[in-house]
């Protein structure tokens, strides 16, 4: 079996050497260049015609930002970003994922050698999953104005769902997802209306990272999103995060859901995991559940899913063709956990009507 071929553009020598050893060091896969900067990276991509890219956002002549945006309307690729782990890192690295990366690595800001050799089966793991990965955008990326404190999704914003009214409080979305999946859960919470039943979400994330991303999706959607607190209450109009590096769950307390954030062992390698949040669906909501299972690689929340769907949730699926790597939505589907399997941006309108389909047959009972 042909080897992965890797290029790595890091202006840091001791980068690049580095992420060269990774590479190499591994049976599927070998790094035919290393360029220090994307004037250079981009002549060695034109003469090697690389599998994958790793690219740092800080660098001369061209941040890796600009040269992504450029890389992906001319020449798309898979990219793995490996940029550092600071406030401002974060917000980059949400950057580049909206205009097509597939994943990041989030090297240390100090301790880089020990950090990155640390993290090596981390940086090998995204890369051969980013060779497979299926390279489409929902829509042309994006400029950002200057100033502007999030950047523009697209030059026409999807259409919110109509509203909901009150046909149902006890209702809630839960949401899991891992590679591909920033932009996935995005394109699912800005067509949700203000009235939205609460939205309950795990994404693989790192520690450091979904805090900047809860605030990103708050400033462009209907619905309040933050990152999930310990104990507080689960409210209709709001979206809670899993924070990196923690397990989220809910709970129920009298009429109430609250959130539960709990650092523990990794579930199916994942922390926080899918499966640990869609057991307590199954286990505290049940049939007043909706389970959405988005783009990821591996099999977290697979056999919870199906045990949401025994308990009466509804729960549908991301489609093959909308996915960036249709591995978690594909398991969810072999497990007989799945009603419906919908491209990305049918699944929210699908759900509304879902809800007040069900919400119209209740009422005729009553």
């Amino acid at each position: 079996m042909p080897k992965t071929r890797v290029v790595v553009v890091d202006d840091s020598a001791l980068v690049r050497s580095l992420l060269t050893e990774i590479i190499n060091r591994q049976p599927d896969m070998e790094c035919i260049g290393a360029a220090a900067d994307p004037l250079l990276a981009r002549e060695m991509i034109r003469n090697l015609n690389p599998d994958v890219i790793t690219l740092d956002v800080e660098m001369p002549r061209m941040d890796g930002i600009d040269f992504l945006s450029k890389l992906m309307r001319l020449r798309p690729m898979p990219v793995v970003m490996v940029s550092t782990l600071t406030e401002r890192g974060a917000e980059v690295t949400l950057k580049a994922l909206e205009l097509g990366a597939i994943d990041f690595v989030a090297k240390p800001k100090i301790g880089v050698a020990d950090g990155l050799r640390h993290l090596q089966d981390d940086i090998t793991d995204k890369i051969r999953i980013a060779s497979k990965a299926r390279i489409n955008r929902l829509h042309a990326p994006a400029t950002t104005p200057a100033g502007a404190t999030h950047p523009a999704t697209s030059a026409a914003p999807r259409p919110v769902t109509a509203s909901l009214g009150r046909l149902s409080t006890e209702k809630i979305i839960f949401i899991g997802a891992s590679t591909g999946g920033t932009e996935a859960t995005k394109e699912v919470l800005i067509t949700l209306p203000a009235d939205s039943p609460a939205v309950v979400i795990t994404q693989h994330m790192p520690p450091g990272f979904t805090r900047n991303y809860a605030a990103r999706l708050d400033g462009l959607c209907k619905i309040s999103v933050k990152e999930a607190v310990d104990g507080e209450r689960i409210l209709p109009g709001h979206a809670y995060i899993a924070p990196g590096g923690m397990h989220l769950s809910v709970e129920r307390s009298g009429a109430n859901y609250l959130a539960r954030v709990q650092d523990g062992d990794p579930v199916n390698r994942h922390k926080p995991s899918v499966e640990v949040l869609f057991k307590s669906a199954a286990r505290v909501v049940g049939p007043n559940a909706v389970g959405i299972m988005l783009t990821g690689m591996g099999a977290d929340g697979a056999t919870a899913m199906r045990e949401m769907r025994d308990a009466g949730a509804y729960c549908v699926a991301q489609d093959e063709a909308s996915c960036v790597v249709f591995g978690m939505p594909r398991e969810a589907i072999a497990a007989g956990a799945v009603q419906e399997v919908l491209p990305l941006t049918k699944i929210t309108g699908h759900l509304m009507d879902h809800l007040r389909a069900t919400a119209g047959s209740a009422l005729s009972r009553v």
